[in-house]
């Protein structure tokens, strides 16, 4: 007798996969069997009526029908998810947007990031410092009316561009409300956590990140 032992497509030994048909192939013969003694043994002048017996085998195998469909969908959900997640990789070096106020530039050499603004503002600014707090670059944006407001530094000194500095963002509105800064965060990694149908994105500086709040990239 061989020692080896041969997995299946399914990732479990042989003997498992037979076992487990084995398993099932008993569970029909009991429930056949018990219904074969529940005809020998009823009463005469009370017999089974064909509707009772045929309800019985309907739901045998309408339990076993949905075992059938539970087994064939978690595959499907599986496979589903093994692509999402091919298809999430591509995702890995790009910059999607995040609130926060960490910036760093990007592969040419740019910053760029939206300020949400909850109501118009007359004067709208953006101050970006080193993380000691030292001012780097400012953009006046001048009036803007409520909603994503984009900007942008298109010559950040190279020094900083091949260290990748971190570039602190401070946005200032004359609004009651105040605005909220967003940047642009690189991609490090992809991953689908097993307790969710979700994509996570690992992003630098921020961490994780759902799929579903990305609301741009570039």
């Amino acid at each position: 007798m061989s020692d080896f032992l041969t997995i299946t497509q399914t990732g479990r030994p042989a003997t498992a996969a037979v076992s487990d048909r084995r398993n099932e192939e008993l569970g029909q013969k009991d429930f056949l069997t018990l219904m074969a003694a529940q005809l020998q043994n009823q009463d005469p002048f009370k017999p089974m009526e064909n509707g009772a017996f045929l309800g019985q085998m309907a739901q045998f195998s309408t339990v076993n029908g949905i075992e059938r469909l539970n087994e064939t969908m978690s595959g499907v959900g599986a496979q589903i998810a093994a692509q999402r997640l091919a298809a999430g990789s591509g995702m890995i070096g790009q910059q999607v947007l995040v609130p926060g106020t960490r910036a760093r530039p990007d592969a040419n050499g740019e910053v760029h990031g939206m300020i949400d603004l909850p109501e118009p503002a007359s004067q709208v600014s953006v101050f970006l410092r080193d993380m000691a707090g030292e001012l780097l670059h400012e953009i006046a944006l001048g009036p803007q009316g409520p909603g994503q407001v984009p900007f942008a530094w298109t010559d950040v000194p190279a020094s900083m561009v091949q260290s990748r500095s971190q570039i602190r963002v401070e946005v200032q509105a004359d609004t009651l409300m105040p605005p909220t800064p967003m940047v642009f965060a690189r991609v490090q990694a992809v991953q689908m956590p097993p307790q969710s149908g979700d994509l996570m994105f690992t992003l630098e500086d921020y961490g994780q990140l759902s799929s579903l709040e990305v609301s741009a990239l570039r």
